[in-house]
């Protein structure tokens, strides 16, 4: 019979093991130390999961819930991504109640284990060709994480496509097998690069068909995800929003976003390929700032009429929330809940991922106070970023110019030019940010920052311009003479566009693109994305949209495509080639993609898909 210093010892060794197993999954670290509560309490769980009470669950019970994912690729590790839980329900332990603490979720009628063990998980990541293990591990999930599972795979080459999968521990129960790829090293020459742009799904609003679209043709090596990944709304119809209000509780956000990723075509652009993803307000709250948003201002009024939940603690939840659904690195735990960062792509590209929502962000439009607003947008302290992540910002710009990087693309959730659009200026993009759009401009031309190119979402429409500081820098609309750069904004994956016919909405873009002289092409009609493919020489951006999110459908028609030369700063001329085949071009023409439904296979073919609709 051992000995009870035998046992002890045994027993102290696997807290030990239990307690490292946890540390390895990421979703337990606070994404900052200045935010202590929004980690989980490693030892406390540790000690908790090895009571004899705890009752273990089956691998027969569980599932990998929500598939898989992995992002933020690095030259030697990405991160990888998984749920595994007892059923689709998130946990509801953060919900208050009076009384004891109920054995089922009253959104659910789930059943929750009084004090169930931590579930085990085995990674392992393999080469491609020759499926040799080259990273592995195990981790720990708990309701504590809401089952969510994220851990870093090290040791992995540059540039290299790989394949994973997670297995519950001790079973042959298996996720199902998905592909990933590091980003190359800093110093690496690299022919080219293809990133696929999207924003803003709304999961009510429609079907996620883009984001199949994109990973079905297999085109990208990585995919950009600009924000409003999911929408706090409580929208109904055929795909209404769970839980069927407004969000503030940690509990209401996880299950949003886990209703999101149910949706197969997002579940299948996660699973094959590595995210770099930043946040836009409806991850959090609409039209957010540092002090509140349109939905809870920072007033006694406003606390009372919305739950009793402050603007700080509805940060918090949404901010958790989306740390433990993401594929997303804590980039700098000593910072204020950081997601600004930044990736070097070889000598090609530096990828600047902003946050100009709900960092730092100086007082925005909310609803009622546009009048203010309209009175100092042009205030020289207002910022959409906060000094803070402002000055690190043009220090990458600097950075990523001196160290002869080709590109800079940037990572912005919102349209940076000065686009006046048919109803004025808005106070919620750069426009309500005049002073910190020009110190942004006056940094680009003062050091002579070429080949920049910022991108957008944000809007739900299609918008390329050159970059210009206008009022300070002469400029020629036509051959593109004395630009700075480029912007390409991009439509949403479903959320809802220009609410009209192909024909009004070719003649709101008309209108647009005669009212603002950097504008050079826009739409509004289509739901879609962009695919940036950048090489030493030049750029070029392929639009496509979907005429329909109304049904799940592999409708992806290319809108236009534009080419920017390395080192010209420029869109190329004639722009688009001088004709797209949707919305309005400067100089150009625009010839419809000549597609017709077949309502037998309900396929798309050949003869004039816009002809049928131009004058509904």
């Amino acid at each position: 019979m051992p000995s009870l210093v035998a046992l002890g010892l045994a027993a102290e060794l696997l807290a030990i093991h239990v307690a490292a197993t946890f540390e390895g999954n990421l979703n337990y670290d606070s994404p900052s130390r200045r935010h202590a509560g929004l980690g989980i309490d490693v030892p406390h769980v540790s000690r908790r999961s090895l009571k004899r009470n705890a009752v273990p669950y089956q691998a027969e019970e569980l599932d990998f819930t929500h598939g898989i994912a992995s992002g933020d690729p690095y030259p030697n590790s990405v991160v990888l991504w998984t749920r595994v839980a007892p059923s689709l329900a998130s946990d509801p332990s953060n919900i208050t109640v009076e009384g004891p603490v109920p054995m089922y979720s009253h959104d659910t009628e789930q059943y929750i284990r009084e004090d169930p063990s931590p579930i085990c998980a085995e990674w392992k990541v393999t080469a491609s060709k020759s499926q040799d293990v080259v990273s592995s591990g195990e981790a720990y999930t708990t309701s504590d994480i809401d089952y969510t599972l994220k851990v870093e795979a090290t040791g992995l080459q540059p540039f290299t496509t790989y394949s994973y999968q997670f297995t519950i521990c001790g079973s042959n129960k298996t996720s199902p097998v998905g592909r990933t790829k590091t980003a190359p090293a800093a110093d690496a020459d690299v022919p080219e690069i293809k990133l696929a742009v999207f924003s803003c799904s709304n999961y009510p609003n429609g079907y996620f068909n883009a984001y199949g679209n994109a990973a079905r043709k297999d085109e990208q090596d990585y995919i950009v995800h600009l924000g409003d990944y999911i929408y706090e709304g409580a929208a109904g119809g055929e795909r209404a929003h769970a839980p069927p209000r407004l969000l503030f509780s940690l509990h209401d956000y996880r299950t949003r976003h886990g209703q999101y990723r149910t949706d197969p075509d997002l579940q299948l652009a996660s699973r094959n390929f590595a995210w770099i993803a930043t946040w836009d307000d409806h991850e959090v709250s609409n039209n957010g700032y540092r002090d509140g948003s349109s939905g809870l201002n920072n007033t006694e009024a406003s606390f009372l009429n919305n739950g009793r939940v402050s603007v700080d603690q509805r940060k918090l939840n949404a901010v958790r929330a989306y740390f433990e659904w993401m594929p997303i690195r804590q980039v700098d735990l000593d910072d204020n809940l950081r997601i600004w960062r930044s990736f070097q792509m070889g000598k090609l590209l530096d990828l600047i991922i902003l946050d100009t929502r709900n960092y730092d962000r100086s007082i925005t439009s909310l609803g009622w106070n546009d009048e203010y607003i309209d009175l100092i947008r042009d205030d020289a302290s207002r910022s959409l970023m906060g000094s803070h992540q402002e000055n690190w910002f043009y220090n990458q710009l600097s950075k990523s110019s001196d160290r002869g990087a080709t590109w800079r693309i940037v990572g912005n959730q919102i349209v940076f030019s000065h686009i006046v659009e048919s109803y004025g200026l808005s106070g919620d993009n750069w426009n309500g940010y005049v002073a910190n759009r020009n110190r942004t401009l006056k940094h680009l031309y003062d050091n002579s920052i070429s080949n920049t190119v910022f991108l957008a979402g944000d809007s739900h429409q299609n918008w390329v311009s050159d970059l210009v500081w206008l009022g300070e820098k002469p400029y020629d609309p036509e051959t593109g003479d004395g630009a700075v750069g480029v912007e390409f904004a991009g439509t949403a994956v479903s959320s809802t566009g220009y609410r009209a016919s192909i024909a009004r909405a070719r003649t709101e873009a008309q209108y647009r693109v005669g009212n603002n002289s950097v504008l050079q092409w826009q739409d509004g009609y289509y739901r879609g994305y962009f695919l940036l493919s950048l090489s030493p020489d030049r750029l070029e951006a392929r639009y496509y949209g979907s005429p329909s999110v109304a049904t799940r459908n592999s409708w992806d028609l290319p809108l236009a495509n534009f080419t920017v030369v390395a080192g010209e700063s420029k869109l190329a001329r004639p722009v688009a080639g001088g004709s797209v085949e949707a919305g309005f071009l400067r100089g150009g023409q625009t010839e419809p993609t000549n597609i017709t439904l077949n309502t037998d296979t309900r396929e798309w073919g050949v003869v004039g898909f816009e002809k049928m609709y131009l004058d509904t």
